[in-house]
């Protein structure tokens, strides 16, 4: 006689429970990994869009030039100059990589808005042709 496998938390379920709770749970996260933006047509602004690259851009230029300005103190004599040593080269990466990313980031949206706006047009005449 087989002994059916019992699961982690010790309760014992049988192999349609098992089946049904499998596909309770991948429809469940299909639905709700669909994002309402993709299945509503309604266009939106430059700024709904870029929002994200742009704050990203503009954090990252403001805490490079901040790390450019603590790293010039430390060529200044001032009392605490091993901190504006430590803090400035550090500051300067992180905002070079901040700003890097946001530059990075728009030509990726540009080219997912252009295959969207591809897969539209394809659907809309896929439409077209095949409901006559």
């Amino acid at each position: 006689m087989e002994i059916p496998p019992k699961s982690p938390d010790g309760s014992e379920r049988s192999p349609q429970s098992k089946e049904l709770m499998t596909s309770n749970t991948a429809s469940t996260l299909c639905i709700s990994s669909r994002s309402e933006s993709v299945w509503t047509s309604s266009s939106r602004s430059k700024w709904e869009i870029y929002h994200k690259p742009v704050i990203v851009v503009s954090v990252g230029a403001a805490i490079f030039l901040f790390g450019v300005v603590i790293t010039s103190l430390s060529c200044i004599e001032i009392k605490n100059k091993n901190v504006y040593k430590m803090c400035g080269p550090a500051l300067l990466s992180l905002g070079l990589m901040l700003l890097v990313c946001g530059l990075v980031w728009i030509p990726i949206i540009r080219k997912k808005q252009k295959q969207r706006q591809k897969s539209q047009f394809l659907q809309s005449l896929k439409s077209f042709f095949f409901n006559r």
